[in-house]
């Protein structure tokens, strides 16, 4: 699996619950009160079929079609045993800090191709937040599951997190809808891809935090869960100067109306 890098604007949708259907959703890490109000964007749960296998000559036609439409060299090949190779891109939406070693150089072509784990070289972490809505561009077989993207990708960054703690999710558009659903570990992108099109507007994918309802506190590093106290501290005081500038305003107009009241002649 080779990685290529290149940047894009993000999203905008309304805060759901994140659960294996499709779902707008922008993550939090708590679960948000469900609004009463209809919203454009709703949580959309799918039941989907599995098709048959397709057979050499279907994937054949179907490599055909999809190369037919592809506008730069970022073409599928089809091998004599019926697997083939192509490229996804994929979007990362991280919203927490990840963990990686502290005081290692980046990653060379050198040690991708040697497949030198840096992070094994020292035993001391760090918390930073990758680049928001960065889109790294893999090349992958029809045999590469989901799972294989996560922790490729983790890799690439030198993240030693769980791959527990992320999944990977397809986006789709639909009746002005913007619809993830979370890929199962054992599913293949690239078959996905294929069946799509490459129109990365009808179907992308997108590596975010993997929500399961509860917060899994244990599974965070000391570094981590600083980050996450520092925030929701600025999260904290924030509010409370909302809050404060909001009255200070109702105060502000009832001395007014009150000193006017006083003016007028009873």
């Amino acid at each position: 699996m080779t990685i290529g890098s290149s940047m894009s604007s993000g999203y905008c949708s309304l805060d759901e619950d994140l659960e294996d259907c499709f779902f707008t959703a922008k993550t939090s890490f708590f679960r948000s009160t469900p609004s009463k109000v209809p919203a454009k964007n709703v949580t959309q749960t799918v039941e989907e079929e599995k098709p048959e296998p397709p057979t050499i000559q279907e994937i054949k036609q179907r490599i055909e079609k999809y190369n037919a439409k592809v506008t730069n060299c970022l073409l599928m090949k089809l091998s004599d045993d019926g697997t083939y190779t192509g490229f996804i891109k994929v979007h990362l939406k991280l919203r927490r800090p990840v963990t990686v070693p502290a005081g290692i150089r980046p990653q060379s072509i050198y040690d991708a191709l040697k497949e030198v784990n840096l992070a094994d070289m020292t035993d001391k972490r760090t918390s930073f937040y990758l680049p928001l809505d960065a889109i790294k561009q893999l090349h992958i077989s029809s045999t590469t599951t989901v799972s294989e993207v996560i922790q490729g990708l983790l890799k690439k960054f030198m993240v030693v997190d769980n791959p527990q703690k992320f999944a990977l999710f397809k986006e789709m558009r639909k009746d002005g809808q913007v619809l993830f659903q979370k890929l199962p570990l054992t599913e293949c992108p690239l078959y996905l891809r294929l069946l799509a099109g490459p129109d990365t507007d009808v179907l992308s994918f997108v590596l975010k935090e993997n929500e399961t309802g509860e917060v899994e506190w244990d599974a965070f590093s000391i570094p981590e869960l600083q980050n996450f106290l520092m925030i929701l501290d600025k999260e904290e005081k924030d509010k409370i100067q909302q809050v404060q500038r909001k009255y200070e305003k109702f105060k502000q107009r009832l001395q007014q109306t009150l000193k006017e009241a006083r003016g007028k002649p009873g």
